[in-house]
Formats: C-alpha cells, sequence, structure tokens
C-alpha cells in the first residue's frame, strides 16, 4: 500500500484498526509512535546496488488502556510527516509491529480496517544465482510412460 492510499482510505474512516497476519487485533490503545523514511542501500548477490525507500510506520502498544487513535489525528501525522521529511506520498509503506520480537509487514486494507501481511526474503538476482523464477509445473498426464523403467498400467512393476 503506498501512503497517498492509506491516506485517502483514512479521509473515509473513523477509526483506524490494524489486523495481524494471525487474524488477532493490534489493542485498540496502541500508538504510531514512528512515521519516516527507510533507506537500504546495498548490493544483491548478483552484484548489482540497490536503493530502496520506504515509509516506516512504528506501531506501539503501552498500558495507556484508553488511548485511541483516530483516522483523522493519523492523517495529521502522516500530513505533518510529509511536510518535515518531505515524504513522496507514492512510497509503499511497512509497518514495524512488536510480536517476539520487531515484525516487519506489508499494509493492505480490507472492509473497514488495515491487515499487517507478512514480508519474506527473496533472491533479488535469481537469474544470477541459477534459481529457477517459479518451479515447472508438470501434469502427471505429460509424464511420458515409454522409458525403459516406465511403469504402465496392469504392468505389473508397481
Amino acid at each position: 500500500m503506498k501512503l497517498s492510499e492509506i491516506k485517502s482510505t483514512l479521509e473515509n474512516l473513523s477509526e483506524v484498526k490494524f489486523q495481524l497476519p494471525n487474524g488477532e487485533f493490534v489493542p485498540q490503545h496502541f500508538h504510531i509512535t514512528e512515521v519516516g523514511i527507510i533507506t537500504r542501500n546495498f548490493i544483491d548477490c548478483g552484484g548489482t546496488i540497490r536503493n530502496e525507500q520506504t515509509v516506516n510506520f512504528q506501531l506501539y502498544e503501552a498500558g495507556d488502556y484508553d488511548h485511541r487513535l483516530g483516522a483523522k489525528k493519523l492523517h495529521d501525522i502522516i500530513t505533518l510527516s510529509e511536510d518535515k521529511l518531505g515524504i513522496d506520498d507514492n512510497l509503499d509503506i511497512e509497518v514495524e509491529y512488536q510480536g517476539t520480537t520487531i515484525g516487519k509487514y506489508h499494509l493492505h486494507f480490507e472492509e473497514d480496517y488495515f491487515v499487517l501481511l507478512n514480508t519474506q526474503t527473496d533472491c533479488l538476482a535469481k537469474d544470477k544465482c541459477g534459481i529457477p523464477e517459479s518451479k515447472p509445473k508438470v501434469q502427471l498426464a505429460d509424464v511420458s510412460g515409454s522409458g525403459t523403467n516406465a511403469c504402465e498400467p496392469g504392468g505389473g512393476c508397481c
């Protein structure tokens, strides 16, 4: 989800809810303690230099159970962050939330709440590492039965 998408979504909401990948919701008394830009400059295993930027939200829950972050307040925080940090609203959002360790999530909107989606590592240079893009899909019917080690129905080899 892009920053511009969350801003337009917030304009139609009164409350903000985040659902974790396991289906549970982040407690309603959460805070957004950080909004920022994360810049990653790195080289992948194929030798390509890469530069990525994302907008980072950090969700935090404290013992102040009466705290509620409304949609307008979050929109105001985002607008202030854009102004003060020069954030491009076309950047993707990454959300951090404390579980057993700090989890990093993608963001999606469903019905009337935001969904935190698990992130995964990936090889960015599969062509140089010899990793196929995807496993070839083979239909069982396409497997040749004419080889010398082939077993045919009724042939008694099984």
